[in-house]
């Protein structure tokens, strides 16, 4: 095959409208479940179809297929190894009494009206500080979920302000992937990077703020009842005491000292492990649930249930029992099935270049300022239906506008600001996307259900949008000086 050939634009479209298709199947039949799954059979689907139509059409050999998963596999194993560490995080601070104790005091602490805008800006604070999204979902998102249950919010609205704190402080965190990896691929001084996004991701979570703050006033549940049988089944149950918060503290010293995220992940575990060892033991005999067993011997075999498993505690009130309960490494199992289908999807899509020639497409209509930003994010979100991951998204999004952008005149910092714009924040609103996926797993709620109400991630792209029309602070100059510019 001559591999600078590209596939027609309406050919290279097949594989995407099958797999959409496939996924409004397996949504309309399984629901929810269709995560479980159905989606991934809908990825595997349209990944065949990509490979039959490039090998009969284009005669691609099907080794250019296996050395593109190949590579794309390799580039994940990291982030499949950073999910089972957030199974294990998950359900060790559920057991350990952290979560319970973040809980037991949060609901007592924080009021109903208030709570929606005090979520969102704590997920802020601590991702900022973390420079992730998913390490500060998995820990305080937890809690504060449990929080606005027992407060009687609902938890699509509760997991929209979790999520919209946490890829604020992900996406302006000097300290974030996500940022240092946009940065990185356009060229542009991190710091630079992140002063230009201020512009349209401060007043997207003002917005957002705005919006969370008043509905939160509108908040007339009576928690009274809630907050009464929250507090009383976790005492009754887990042995509260202040003594947990050092976990967090100690995570939160670990994160401070920048150390990397799955190191980060599996030192929390196991400090929770032994906090459960100490303060929970009678909880960890009762998830051995074997007679049989020495205390000791119960105790360990507990704890690796508690690391790898599913756990249910009975806490005398149903609602609470599902809140605790927690799946353990084997609970992520469907997230790194779903998220292997979508990077050989991604993968097949790259190797045949139909991705390419899709993108191509998009491209064409640059003309003036504001189809050069629109352009840009529509690609980025697209890049995001189709390669399932983030990371892939601005790195594909950089590579493929940075020479459009110096054509245009247009600084690099622009382009960064939109490909995280369009690429970072709405990852996390793709079911079958790594970050979709991953957060609906880890909080429960399933990504078609907060999505409506992740309002800082879809107004990042429409505030880029807008700042493009009324052109506020992007500059334009020769190409000439374009290509020289270092900021």
């Amino acid at each position: 095959m001559d591999e600078h050939k590209l596939p027609h634009p309406l050919i290279a479209c097949i594989p995407v409208v099958v797999l959409i298709v496939f996924l409004g199947i397996s949504i309309t039949l399984f629901g929810s479940d269709s995560l479980s799954g159905g989606s991934q059979i809908s990825l595997i689907i349209g990944m065949a179809v990509c490979v039959l139509i490039s090998m009969i059409v284009y005669r691609i050999h099907w080794t250019v297929f296996e050395k593109q998963i190949s590579k794309t596999m390799g580039g994940i194993a990291v982030t499949l190894l950073i999910l089972l560490s957030v199974g294990m995080l998950a359900g060790s601070w559920m057991i350990s009494g952290v979560v319970p104790t973040l809980i037991y005091y949060g609901v007592q602490i924080l009021s109903p009206r208030f709570f929606l805008v005090t979520a969102c800006i704590i997920c802020s604070l601590v991702s900022l500080l973390s420079g992730s999204s998913w390490t500060t979902i998995a820990t305080i998102g937890v809690a504060l979920l449990g929080v606005g249950d027992a407060l009687g919010v609902s938890q699509a609205w509760t997991a929209g302000a979790i999520i919209s704190g946490a890829y604020f402080g992900d996406k302006m965190s000097p300290l974030s992937d996500t940022t240092i990896l946009a940065s990185s691929a356009t060229r542009v001084d991190i710091f630079v990077h992140i002063r230009y996004m201020m512009h349209t991701t401060v007043p997207a979570l003002l917005i957002a703020l705005a919006i969370f703050f008043v509905a939160g006033l509108g908040h007339n549940s009576n928690a009274s009842l809630n907050i009464v049988q929250y507090t009383t089944g976790l005492e009754s149950t887990f042995n509260i005491s202040l003594w947990t918060l050092l976990v967090p503290l100690l995570t939160g010293i670990l994160i401070a000292r920048r150390t990397p995220s799955l190191i980060v992940l599996f030192v929390s575990s196991i400090m929770a492990g032994i906090l459960a060892i100490i303060l929970q033991p009678h909880i960890l005999t009762a998830i051995a649930d074997d007679a049989t067993l020495s205390h000791a011997a119960a105790i360990t075999k507990g704890l690796a249930i508690t690391f790898y498993g599913a756990t249910a505690i009975d806490t005398g009130f149903p609602v609470l029992n599902e809140l605790v309960s927690t799946g353990g490494m084997a609970g992520m199992l469907n997230t790194i099935w779903l998220i292997i289908c979508a990077m050989c999807f991604g993968a097949v899509m790259v190797a045949s270049r139909m991705l390419e020639s899709i993108t191509h497409c998009i491209i064409r209509f640059v003309r003036n300022r504001f189809s050069t930003v629109a352009s840009t994010v529509v690609s980025g979100i697209f890049l995001n239906l189709t390669t399932g991951d983030q990371f892939i998204s601005i790195v594909l999004n950089a590579d493929m506008f940075k020479e459009v952008y110096r054509k245009q005149g247009y600084e690099q910092r622009l382009l960064s600001r939109t490909t995280e714009d369009a690429a970072t924040v709405t990852s996390v609103l793709v079911p079958w996307n790594t970050c979709g996926m991953t957060q609906a797993t880890v909080l429960g709620v399933p990504t078609l259900t907060y999505l409506p109400y992740c309002f800082f991630n879809l107004l990042c792209p429409c505030m880029s949008l807008l700042i493009a029309a009324i052109g506020w602070r992007i500059k334009r100059q020769p190409p000439q000086e374009a290509s020289q510019q270092r900021e």
